[in-house]
């Protein structure tokens, strides 16, 4: 059984206070968007969102990397994880981008460079987690994952340069601005640091979450290995 970590309860208990200050930011403090009104509020999510889908995605990179150069399997427990979290939490930012464009393009989806590029990387992540939970022998699956998960993050900065690379209408808040962009909007300082806040804070719940999940992931192979010694005795 998992003993209670201090630490891990202090970061989960600061993530949950994190995450009820800025649902005050984006809701009272950040101000309403002139053109697009209350719905431009759910940018903040769909930003955070995204943003640790690839956070989520580039550890992935990181700790498979490390796992071939080491053999350790702590290091595959932490790449599936995290991998794990980023396919939710880039479902989170799917899914909030089509209720932000209803209103704002007229469409819940459009073949947008972003979106299409977007798409492919979760669903090539979707495959990472089947591919994991599918192959049989510990260290084969380990290796075979690794490997894939290594060469599935090239879609993650493409997705990122999507919208500098090629024509869209999706915004560029940061960075250059399209001027064909459909919902491009000038953020004020409030809006700037709801947005920072938010993003930290989903960062802060981010590695709760993964500290959490590597937890459990330990407690399931420890508990496979013994199922596994106990029918081969």
């Amino acid at each position: 059984m998992l003993k209670p970590n201090p630490r891990l309860q202090v970061l989960t208990a600061s993530s949950l206070i994190l995450i009820a200050l800025s649902t005050y930011m984006v809701l009272i403090y950040a101000p309403r968007e002139i053109i697009m009104g209350e719905v431009q509020r759910i940018f903040y999510y769909h930003v955070s969102s995204g943003w640790i889908g690839a956070l989520a995605f580039f550890v992935t990179l990181i700790t498979s990397i490390i796992y071939l150069a080491t053999q350790n399997e702590r290091y595959d427990h932490v790449a599936m994880s995290s991998a794990e979290i980023g396919v939710v939490f880039t479902t989170m930012n799917i899914v909030s981008g089509s209720i932000w464009a209803r209103p704002v393009w007229n469409t819940w989806w459009t073949w947008d460079p972003r979106l299409t590029t977007a798409t492919v990387m979760w669903l090539l992540y979707i495959a990472y987690l089947f591919l994991h939970a599918g192959l049989e022998g510990h260290d084969r699956r380990r290796h075979i994952t690794a490997v894939y998960g290594i060469v599935a993050f090239v879609s993650v900065p493409l997705t990122f340069m999507a919208i500098r690379i090629w024509r869209t209408i999706h915004p560029v808040i940061i960075g250059s601005v399209d001027p064909d962009a459909e919902g491009q909007f000038d953020m004020t300082t409030k809006m700037t640091t709801t947005l920072l806040f938010t993003v930290s804070t989903f960062t802060v719940l981010y590695f709760a979450i993964l500290w959490h999940r590597v937890r459990i992931q330990s407690l399931l192979e420890h508990m496979s290995k013994l199922k596994y010694q106990m029918y081969n005795n």
